[in-house]
């Protein structure tokens, strides 16, 4: 599909008037996954790298930041690349970049180098920008309108289900073969030994990057179907009559997007460093990996019971019940000790669940002719999470556990969209192909 997506729910329909894009869901739930289990691979990498080089929170979590700063550099590129060699050719470029930069990873280990690290990492999430410019948009009006909210999330849950398994894989070959990973927080390493930590690296990214290049070759030989003339740009003379910013919800769906990034994000990256505690959780950051793998895999139940709670009830409503649920455990998290904040901020994975899907789906809500344009602002502020360099920030000055009352202001402010700010206005009719 050479063309950009509308915001029609189209009905794609095989023989006998049955719907035909099951197939193509279940293929973009393998990318949803290998997108998802690349990223949280970060959050194992991350304290990994604060030991071998030394760094403070800030310098920790610039890691991050690049890799997100990469979705505000690809997603527009992003868009035209797609319209220029197609949907599918798009998904394959994307995976080889992807490839590419797992590969990096190699000499930043033998060398070892942050920059090279730094580069590296951003060449992988240039990829996945490709591959999240072009799949989300699809997902979300490839079948009924009235369910697109509930058609991404669940397909979102497989992006969830690569979060959960990607801590096992990077607890396993990363933290649990090094001494870094093997220590309590704050005990002193030597040169030789953070030397040799470096190259803990190398096998899982090697892997990664093969796994990448067969999708890509998977991908290259199946068919995706196409979503018809109606999901076509509209013409110069039409737009001249439409604006993006008549939408209320997409003008505060944005902002959305960029600030639940920043919490999703900080949770996540910091979550080991916090957990491995004397305060809080008093264990190594191998012990930490498992409850880690906790707080996602409450994000994947999530996900998928998210997928049928919105059969049964409005999405906006779900999503602040959601949201204020998210406000409380971070309030707990930032405030409490022991156990008792540990378990607030595994909780928060499932209060995160649906949030990514259900905003992005509410946002392009009645762009019609203009989601191409909406889901791309909507893509780039996926750049939000590169603003986990502030709450890194915020724990060198203030104290990792009061970094996280960051994290309370933005959980308030994905609950003020839900309720108000993501009611449509100036809604286009949608056009069905039948």
């Amino acid at each position: 599909m050479a063309g950009p997506i509308g915001n029609s729910g189209v009905k794609v329909t095989g023989g006998g008037g049955t719907p035909a894009y099951g197939k193509a869901l279940a293929l973009l739930a393998t990318l949803f996954f290998m997108w998802g289990f690349i990223t949280v691979i970060n959050n194992t990498l991350l304290p990994h790298l604060r030991s071998v080089f030394d760094l403070s929170y800030t310098q920790t979590t610039l890691i991050e930041s690049v890799w997100f700063i990469a979705y505000a550099v690809a997603s527009i590129p992003s868009a035209f690349l797609i319209k220029r060699v197609g949907y599918k050719r798009a998904i394959i470029i994307g995976l080889g970049i992807m490839a590419v930069g797992a590969l990096g990873m190699v000499p930043a280990a033998r060398i070892p180098s942050y920059e090279v690290t730094l580069i590296a990492l951003f060449v992988v999430a240039c990829g996945i920008a490709l591959l999240q410019v072009a799949a989300n948009p699809y997902v979300a009006v490839i079948g009924p309108a009235e369910t697109s909210e509930s058609r991404l999330t669940l397909v979102q849950a497989f992006n969830s289900m690569g979060t959960f398994f990607a801590p096992y894989f990077g607890g396993y070959l990363i933290l649990s073969r090094t001494v870094s990973g093997t220590t309590l927080e704050g005990t002193a390493i030597s040169l030789e030994q953070r030397m040799a930590d470096a190259e803990a690296t190398q096998l899982p990214y090697i892997l990664v990057a093969l796994v990448l290049i067969g999708l890509a070759f998977f991908i290259s030989r199946a068919k995706l179907p196409d979503l018809g003339a109606d999901t076509q740009r509209a013409n110069a003379e039409e737009r001249k009559h439409l604006s993006l910013w008549s939408h209320r919800n997409l003008v505060f769906g944005v902002p959305a997007i960029f600030i639940y990034l920043i919490a999703e994000i900080g949770v996540a990256n910091l979550f080991i460093n916090f957990v491995s505690q004397p305060s809080i959780g008093n264990m190594t950051h191998e012990a930490a990996v498992k409850y880690l793998t906790m707080m996602w895999g409450g994000m994947m139940v999530g996900r998928f019971a998210g997928a049928f709670i919105m059969r049964r009830f409005a999405a906006d409503k779900v999503l602040a019940a959601f949201a204020f649920a998210a406000f409380l455990v971070m309030i707990a998290a930032a405030s409490l000790h022991g156990p008792i904040a540990m378990w607030a901020l595994i909780l928060v994975g499932l209060c995160h669940s649906i949030m990514f899907p259900t905003i992005f789906a509410l946002g392009i809500k009645g762009l019609g002719p203009l989601t191409e344009e909406g889901s791309g602002l909507l893509i780039t502020a996926i750049a939000g999470g590169a603003l986990v360099v502030v709450q890194g920030w915020l724990a060198d000055m203030y104290g990792l556990q009061n970094s996280f009352w960051l994290t309370v202001a933005c959980e308030l402010y994905v609950f003020w969209y839900a309720l108000w700010g993501s009611k449509p206005t100036g809604a286009l009719p949608p056009e069905v192909l039948e």
